[in-house]
């Protein structure tokens, strides 16, 4: 067929013999050229994109085409990574929708993000979403312990009793904070602001005067090993004290009145202490909480026995609730949650000697539990939960070096120095965080007006 166009356009040649008939000879020749590249392109390309086994029987070509298929499923099948991306996302919208269909607009930036690492980021948030609510009229406290840095909390409390529009709502400690909840709370109860203004006052003044051993072991500063460090591997549990904790109790009982933390009155009190047998957080209540309780939430188990509580025994709180948060965000109806962090978190120096190593795996431990509360309120907020406006005054961030200080140093110029750190840190919450105050000089004595012992 492909010589079929040359075989005519001849004859048309022979046949007509003039100029005409030559012009279609050549016209005719030139489409058989184009026509015949054509077809060879076409043949080309059937030939390329044939299967290798295009003479195989209908029968064999079915599964062929059933594989080929299953490959291209399986080619569009989304990767775990991108499952769980469309996931977080999926969850996350419903959790900002439950937010804003659940709060007030006035709240609607009320979430757990400005968290970390400091305060002053949520009290600008704060004061920016409800101006006409701050400071915050009903307000709860969480007060991490930190052995003589608690005199940092010292300082906040102080602060805050001198702002009459704050009321408190509930209060929970572990270590020396719970130290600092009791005598708060008991103030309170027995004497409105004045009081536990003194009683705090007075129970510091006491330390800082005595500076004893007895002093240390009342505020919790000595760590799982730093006792061993400090005084020997000889040393062991309740061989140092042969009196047990009669002294100690007495120290309590002198400041702090038990019976008022019972009156209805009183802020609602979560007091932390760890269960020697599963380590697991025990948490005590207004009606449960006496001496032995807050000596248990304080009790170093190197130093002395573990304080034996309705047939259990139990340690320093802050290994396992330092301080309880989750707990109290269930319990609690005030708008606002302040967490005082007295221990520091952050230290860019390697320890090396065994008390400097020590030092900072209590720091280490001690926010451990601080961090696992927090990220589990984070995820509540995530979820959908309301919570309420939380904010963090953190010690660390007006006492330069603070990681490499101990936390049994009572010396007066450093716990006035922490003191102050306190007072000035929550005067600029109390204000919005508008404007931030230089941090004081540890090495300067502050001498604030103190009641006597």
């Amino acid at each position: 067929m492909e010589n079929a166009a040359p075989d005519a356009a001849s004859q048309a040649v022979k046949i007509s013999g003039g100029d005409r008939v030559s012009d279609e000879k050549d016209s005719q020749s030139e489409r058989a050229t184009v026509d015949e590249k054509v077809s060879a392109t076409d043949r080309l390309a059937d030939t390329n994109n044939a299967p290798e086994n295009a003479n195989a029987p209908e029968s064999d070509k079915a599964p062929e085409e059933d594989k080929l298929r299953e490959k291209a499923t399986t080619l569009r099948m989304p990767q775990p990574s991108e499952l769980l991306a469309e996931a977080r996302f999926f969850f996350n919208s419903i959790g900002k929708r439950a937010r804003q269909d659940a709060r007030p607009k006035a709240n609607t930036d009320a979430s757990l993000a400005p968290l970390a690492p400091a305060a002053k980021a949520s009290a600008n948030d704060v004061a920016d979403s409800s101006p006409q609510h701050w400071p915050p009229q009903s307000l709860s406290l969480a007060l991490q312990g930190g052995g003589c840095f608690a005199a940092f909390t010292w300082g906040v409390l102080e602060r805050l009793l001198e702002e009459p529009s704050v009321g408190f709502d509930a209060i929970s400690g572990a270590s020396a904070g719970s130290v600092n909840a009791v005598l708060l709370a008991g103030g309170l109860a027995e004497g409105g602001r004045e009081r536990a203004h003194a009683r705090l006052a007075q129970f510091w003044n006491r330390m800082v005067n005595e500076a004893s051993f007895r002093s240390l072991m009342l505020l919790g500063g000595f760590s799982p090993a730093g006792s061993s460090v400090a005084f020997g591997a000889a040393l062991r549990s309740g061989q140092f004290d042969p009196l047990d904790l009669d002294p100690l109790r007495r120290v309590l009982a002198k400041h702090v009145n038990f019976d008022s933390l019972r009156s209805p009155g009183a802020p609602r009190l979560l007091i932390a202490a760890t269960r020697v047998r599963d380590g697991a957080a025990r948490l005590f209540r207004n009606a449960e909480i006496t001496p032995d309780v807050v000596l248990a939430s304080t009790c170093p188990p190197l130093v002395h026995c573990a304080v034996d509580i309705d047939g259990d025994a139990h340690w320093d709180g802050g290994y396992a609730a330092n301080p309880p948060l989750v707990a109290l965000v269930r319990e609690t109806i005030a708008t606002d949650l302040l967490v005082v962090q007295a221990t520091p978190s952050r230290d860019s120096y390697v320890p090396i000697t065994g008390a400097a190593i020590d030092r900072r795996l209590d720091q280490i431990t001690a926010n451990a539990a601080l961090n696992a509360e927090l990220a589990a309120l984070q995820w509540a907020c995530n979820a959908g939960a309301r919570t309420p406006r939380i904010a963090r005054i953190v010690a660390e961030d007006e006492i330069e070096g603070l990681a490499q200080r101990s936390a049994v140093d009572l010396g007066r110029a450093f716990v006035m120095a922490l003191h102050r750190s306190g007072r000035t840190a929550a005067d600029r919450w109390l204000r919005g965080g508008s404007q931030p105050a230089p941090a004081p000089q540890e090495s300067v004595p502050v001498q604030p007006s103190l009641v006597p012992a």
